[in-house]
């Protein structure tokens, strides 16, 4: 047994340090001058002058508040319309139940880059081409997020729904007082992760955006580093913490919670 652990753990610390590798090597070369990008010298001059150059070559300020905006409102849509279907599909009988809740399970199985086509097409019939709504419209529902509240839901004893009804509660009323409290691990860990998915999201902002006004930090990031003079990897380093940081330091600060969210509502 202790041969097991001694061998699980440096096979743990053997995958920490693969982890660790590049971002440490992001946050050397983000601190120090451009020189010293390949010497790691000890006592090499820390410098933060590749995050001001970086924050000065490329609009960073409005992507940041473009990916705000968008995350915002496709988390804010999805907690909305995720938390109303499942109340729905946990308490409610009405015909054709099973059907449509199978059809919500189907879109699991089904990856987001097959319908990058018909989106962008749904997107322009709208006109909606190179606008923020644009790329939020997609996942303002999500079928994750509907399973996992409803999987939540269906452990509350119909008990308190009957003490409410007694009380006079409306079913909106019983939803937000006994169900959506009840419910508060659930929604933080699938927030934590809905907001990591959007605010990393690459492939569907960069096709359905054209101008500054529209783009998100990722695909701001990628055309930053397009440069035909040369890469200099402490500018693209800096920036690349400037967007990744805000996840980063949310993930070190409420990391317990976040474990701790996804235990309580029985993820495995």
């Amino acid at each position: 047994m202790s041969y097991d652990r001694a061998l699980n753990t440096t096979a743990a610390w053997m995958l920490a340090m693969f982890w660790l590798l590049p971002l440490a090597y992001a946050v050397w070369t983000a601190f120090h001058p451009a020189e010293f990008e390949t010497r790691f010298e000890p006592f090499a001059p820390l410098t933060l002058q590749n995050f001001v150059q970086a924050w000065s070559e490329a609009p960073f300020a409005r992507y940041f508040l473009n990916t705000m905006i968008l995350v915002t409102g496709i988390v804010a849509a999805q907690f909305t319309l995720c938390t109303l279907a499942a109340f729905a599909f946990a308490r409610f009988t009405f015909r054709g139940k099973g059907l449509m809740f199978a059809l919500v399970l189907m879109q699991l199985l089904i990856m987001p880059d097959i319908l990058i086509v018909e989106n962008y097409r749904t997107m322009s019939q709208l006109g909606l081409i190179d606008t923020i709504t644009a790329i939020g419209l997609p996942y303002v529902a999500s079928a994750f997020g509907i399973f996992l509240l409803r999987q939540t839901f269906m452990t509350v004893p119909k008990e308190l729904d009957d003490a409410a009804r007694v009380e006079g509660c409306s079913y909106l009323g019983i939803l937000w007082r006994v169900y959506i409290p009840l419910a508060k691990p659930t929604f933080l860990a699938y927030g934590l992760v809905s907001v990591s998915h959007h605010w990393n999201n690459f492939v569907w902002p960069l096709i359905v955006t054209n101008s500054v006004e529209t783009r998100p930090l990722t695909v701001g990031l990628s055309i930053f580093a397009v440069t035909d003079s040369g890469i200099q990897w402490s500018v693209i380093n800096a920036a690349t913490l400037m967007t990744s940081g805000p996840l980063l330091i949310a993930f070190l600060l409420f990391q317990r919670q976040f474990v701790q969210s996804f235990m309580r509502a029985g993820i495995k």
